[in-house]
């Protein structure tokens, strides 16, 4: 069995005592990017699993980008990562 040298843990521990392994995190070519999707890589960065510039050079993503799913998180949980809930959790 091969496995990919990879800097950092290959999984970490979460509050709620599940395991979060790095085959949890969605693949860099994702696309469309859903709530669990997005609740998936902030975990991952928070917890550890991946350092936040190898998550935003693999997925594409900006640093506000990424701040806003942390934010939104942290202040609504994971529901206010959801499109169709954006109105209901924007700040006026």
């Amino acid at each position: 069995m091969y496995l990919k040298k990879v800097d950092g843990p290959r999984a970490v521990t979460l509050p709620d005592g599940s395991i979060m392994t790095r085959a949890d995190l969605p693949p860099e070519t994702t696309r469309r990017w859903v709530a669990s999707r997005k609740a998936a890589v902030v975990l991952g960065v928070s917890h550890g699993l991946l350092p936040l510039g190898e998550a935003l050079d693999s997925y594409g993503l900006s640093q506000e980008e990424f701040s806003e799913w942390k934010e939104a998180i942290e202040a609504h949980g994971i529901a206010a990562l959801k499109t169709t809930a954006l109105q209901k959790y924007r700040q006026p």
